[in-house]
């Protein structure tokens, strides 16, 4: 652990920037603050910080005490995060910023909306949520990203990427609406500034002249690197050497920037082109009042920026540099890796027997994450076939591609935070004779819905979308659910839907879906499958037909249930239809059944022949199991078909029960939990089904 000395020099109040000019800042910039290299396991010493139990303890601090405070809370956070995981190198690096803008803020009166969210422990930590941050992301806990009912400080929820600005210009125009004067800034990182809707937002807050303060958070990062020309054009500000400085009165002045040596790393963007003229950037084309670039690490100097920048009149945008991971030597050599972290594991006793656990897993086959099976089939099938390309909007990572772009580097196209033009991307490469695959999260292939039906699905084009993070993905809660998506895509005419059971089933229908000439989707879920190997070589599978997985029971039984299971429930449903025959042989319920499990393996088209089967069966009992929402999922698909559809249903009319999800958002917890609370686990299931039988 490192420390430089802090500077003696003190900040009274906001209203004394003007003693602090940018010259005397500059003995402020990088190296002021501690850096660490180790987790801690235990709480760490932090007196400062706990007196700090609203925005309005701030206010009395000196700069060495807010400096000394960033050091605290930086030290507290990484704590924090060793005992619950969570976001990680965001929240590092917006630890000074955070800091001065609750200092020079009357919040909750000022409002300061976050966008993602992925930065905002620290300001949960400074209004009243310190000690209840190491339950963020448990059940019942707080939650992983701002949240209206959480805190008066929480001025808008969020999760998704590059809203803002539109809800700040919301705010301000509300505000001057009805005479109140008060302050709204928007933090916005420079991957979320590529989201159009940031871009529309600003430009309706020229329209509108709204007082607006936009802080452009650059660190070169979104969750993967920062691409595309905005990314470059923010690096040649950088490059130009130069800063629009605020004077006194609020007005620009360009100025030679500091030297800093911490951000050498921008100069990878550099091109033998010439660097414009600072003054015609982007921001101000556009008709903001645009200050910077400036130290974001810099207390003094955000401080004084800060302070005057919020008073000047119209949309503002103040651009400052952060390194993510700010303070945490490994996070800040790999911000792509330290995006995130798990809680630290338990520390192994001597006598604890761990040596030998790791050896008996040792030589055991790793079961693999359906994000890495999506990896595999990717570079398996472009190798056999050079129309595949693939796009992602900035989830590279997260989506499994990493071994696929280096390999075909040509073929892959990551298109940065922009998930309406992914899906007209595709369409636009597919009328060309490729075949495009989209990789997106459930929850952000929300955001491309108008497109998919537009552009995709009206003109039939030959377009597979790989929908990852599908049903509950634990932690990150609400926001990032997947649980919409059959209901969304199901009523769109020309749409398949594929649900696999588990890994291999993922990889074959995958290769199915790809073969198929139209518009496709695999939907899989967040984290590791069952541990199924992958059969090679590819296979295609019958679209629309389902599986029969086993039969319970004798085929003369009186009461036949058939047990209807989508994608992962499956294995759920194989288990509950075992523990439910347990059970009625216990209590002697009933001795004359049958229980059938029937993996659905596609959404759109239903298997209407085994549906039909199944009734010509004298099945009495129908339950589907998915997910999902119950309301417009794939029970809804069952039920839709049976009512208006089959010519046997009313004849036999057997009863039908629903499961999945209800009408509910459900809180964030572990996905295991959250299914518990839904009634999806085999408890919950069996219960519903005795419920049923009854």
């Amino acid at each position: 652990m490192q420390q430089s000395p802090h500077s003696s020099q003190t900040w009274s109040s906001p209203a004394s920037s003007s003693t602090l000019s940018a010259t005397d800042s500059a003995a402020h910039l990088s190296g002021l603050q501690q850096t660490y290299v180790v987790i801690p396991r235990t709480r760490p010493n932090t007196p400062l910080l706990d007196t700090i139990d609203a925005p309005t303890s701030l206010k009395t601090l000196s700069t060495e005490e807010l400096i000394t405070l960033a050091d605290e809370l930086r030290l507290f956070l990484l704590y924090s995060a060793g005992q619950s995981g969570g976001h990680f190198g965001a929240n590092l690096g917006v630890v000074e910023l955070t800091i001065a803008l609750h200092y020079l803020l009357e919040t909750p009166l000022d409002q300061i909306v976050w966008d993602v969210g992925h930065q905002a422990y620290a300001h949960k930590v400074l209004t009243g949520r310190r000690d209840a941050l190491s339950s963020i992301r448990a059940k019942a806990g707080l939650t992983a990203f701002p949240e209206r009912a959480e805190s008066i400080y929480d001025t808008f929820g969020v999760g998704h990427s590059s809203t803002s600005i539109s809800a700040g210009l919301g705010m301000s125009l509300a505000l001057r609406y009805q005479g109140r004067a008060q302050t709204v800034a928007c933090i916005i990182g420079d991957g979320a500034m590529t989201g159009g809707m940031a871009f529309e937002a600003m430009n309706d807050a020229v329209q509108q002249n709204a007082d607006l303060l936009v802080i452009l958070n650059d660190n070169d990062m979104s969750i993967s690197c920062s691409i595309g020309g905005f990314s470059r054009h923010l690096a040649m500000l950088w490059e130009s050497g130069y800063q629009v400085d605020i004077s006194e009165t609020g007005e620009p002045v360009l100025r030679q920037r500091p030297n800093m040596q911490a951000f050498d790393r921008r100069k990878r963007h550099k091109e033998q082109r010439d660097v414009p003229k600072l003054e015609d950037n982007l921001f101000k084309a556009i008709g903001f009042t645009y200050f910077g670039p400036f130290d974001g690490h810099n207390i003094p100097e955000l401080l004084r920026v800060l302070s005057l920048a919020k008073q000047v009149r119209g949309p503002v945008l103040v651009h400052i540099y952060t390194t993510k991971g700010k303070g945490f030597a490994p996070a800040e050599a790999d911000p792509v890796g330290y995006h995130a972290i798990s809680k630290l594991p338990a520390e192994a006793s001597p006598t604890s027997g761990s040596q030998n656990n790791k050896s008996s897993t040792k030589n055991s086959v790793p079961v693999l994450k359906y994000s890495q099976v999506f990896g595999q089939f990717l570079c398996d099938k472009a190798a056999q076939d050079d129309k595949l390309l693939a796009i992602t909007p900035a989830m590279e990572e997260g989506s499994g591609m990493i071994d696929f772009a280096r390999q075909f580097p040509e073929r892959f196209f990551d298109v940065a935070i922009a998930e309406q033009h992914a899906v007209t991307l595709a369409g636009g490469m597919a009328t060309q004779g490729v075949k495009p695959i989209v990789a997106i999260y459930s929850t952000f292939l929300q955001r491309g819905y108008d497109q998919l039906i537009h552009d995709i699905a009206l003109q039939n084009l030959d377009v597979m979308f790989a929908i990852d993070r599908a049903g509950f993905v634990g932690e990150d809660g609400a926001t990032h659910a997947g649980v919409f998506d059959f209901a969304f895509l199901r009523c769109v005419p020309n749409m398949l839907i594929a649900a696999p059971k588990d890994e291999n089933e993922c990889y074959q229908l995958l290769n199915t879906c790809y073969e198929y000439s139209g518009c496709t989707a695999v939907r899989y879920p967040r984290g590791t499958g069952t541990g199924a190997s992958i059969q090679r070589p590819m296979q295609q599978y019958k679209v629309g037909q389902a599986v029969v997985e086993s039969v319970i029971g004798a085929d003369n039984a009186s009461i036949k249930l058939a047990l209807l299971a989508f994608g992962t429930m499956v294995a759920t449903a194989q288990q509950a239809a075992e523990a439910l025959v347990e059970v009625l042989t216990t209590d002697r319920i009933a001795t004359d059944y049958q229980v059938q499990v029937i993996n659905m393996r596609w959404v759109k088209p239903l298997d209407i022949e085994l549906l039909e089967n199944l009734l010509a069966q004298g099945i009495t009992h129908i339950a589907t199991l998915e997910e999902h929402m119950i309301m417009g999922g794939a029970g809804s698909a069952v039920n839709e078909y049976l009512l208006n559809a089959s010519p046997t249903f009313a004849i036999s009319r057997p009863a039908i029960c629903n499961m999945g999800i209800p009408d509910r958002f459900v809180a964030h917890g572990s996905q295991a939990e959250q299914l518990a609370d839904c009634g999806l686990d085999v408890a919950g299931v069996v219960s519903q089904l005795q419920q049923l039988l009854s």
